[in-house]
């Protein structure tokens, strides 16, 4: 079915989709999706009138979808508008004039601009440009953004536990996405299983969480130890924190993956980040923030 025929027979009239529940940072940076949605609301209205061919305007809203950043980078500024989390910046394998100029086209729009595993070298080489020099760097979070922590947009808690020291920048890393994305954090940190009454001294605070991350290495227990300790859902983060039977976190992450505890879920080794977007899409999906 090609598209002239497609607009026809499903009447495509009215306001394009959006989010059910916007969240927070959907509302708060929706002027590019919105402005984006407007042209494809007038090419839609073009190819239903029979002004606009059916292939000028594939071509028109492939356009649409991204922007091309020279030959390496594709934005995607409905990514807001269709799953309520921004593009962010993987930093790891780029050089550091594509991480700059990336972040200075995400700048341009009205897009929450975050850049992850940013070392310190990458961020003051970012940080050199004259249209970048206020922007944010979080040393232990490996961080990057355009925009400071604004202040919570919900009355909702997100525990961030990790087992040890060594552990923190993933924890740092999922701590601080959430606070940039408006969410409160609790941090209780160097609980491992280890010394097990530093974790229960913090009993209260964690059932009081609304969401929890648990980072950790070495053998990955302290997710499934939480979960015996609260109803709350449970993202646990496996580290590559360990000595050579860790397997760089691959034992952690099979420890976690086998927890007894139900109500745990996992992401993948050392993604603090990825954690950190779980929670807050759980926080989301179940009441209005």
């Amino acid at each position: 079915m090609n598209l002239t025929r497609f607009l026809v027979r499903h009447e495509v009239h009215g306001p394009l989709p959006r989010l059910r529940n916007p969240t927070p940072i959907a509302l708060r940076y929706s002027t590019q999706s919105e402005r984006q949605s407007s042209s494809l609301r007038k090419l839609f209205d073009a190819v239903a009138a029979g002004k606009v061919s059916a292939s000028k305007a594939m071509a028109e809203w492939s356009a649409l979808e991204y922007d091309v950043l020279e030959e390496y980078a594709k934005l995607d500024g409905q990514r807001t508008a269709r799953t309520g989390f921004p593009e962010v910046v993987y930093s790891e394998g780029k050089t550091h004039d594509q991480v700059t100029k990336i972040l200075l086209a995400m700048k341009r729009t009205n897009e929450m601009a975050l850049a992850t595993r940013v070392s310190k070298d990458l961020a003051a080489a970012v940080r050199s440009h004259e249209d970048l020099k206020q922007i944010h760097y979080f040393p232990t979070a490996n961080l990057l953004s355009l925009q400071d922590k604004p202040s919570p947009t919900t009355s909702q808690v997100v525990c961030v536990l990790c087992a040890g020291t060594s552990d923190l920048p993933v924890a740092e890393e999922a701590a601080v996405t959430l606070e940039l994305a408006g969410v409160k954090v609790q941090r209780i940190y160097d609980v491992g299983v280890a010394g097990i009454h530093r974790l229960l001294r913090n009993r209260q605070a964690i059932q009081d969480g609304d969401a929890i991350i648990v980072v950790a290495g070495m053998d990955g227990a302290l997710p499934g130890v939480v979960g015996g300790l609260t109803s709350k859902p449970i993202v646990a983060v496996p580290t590559s924190v360990g000595y050579g039977a860790a397997f760089g976190g691959l034992a952690p992450l099979l420890t976690m993956l086998n927890a007894c505890s139900p109500g745990v879920g996992v992401v993948n080794i050392d993604n603090g980040f990825g954690a950190a977007v779980l929670a807050y899409r759980i926080l989301h999906s179940h009441t209005s923030l």
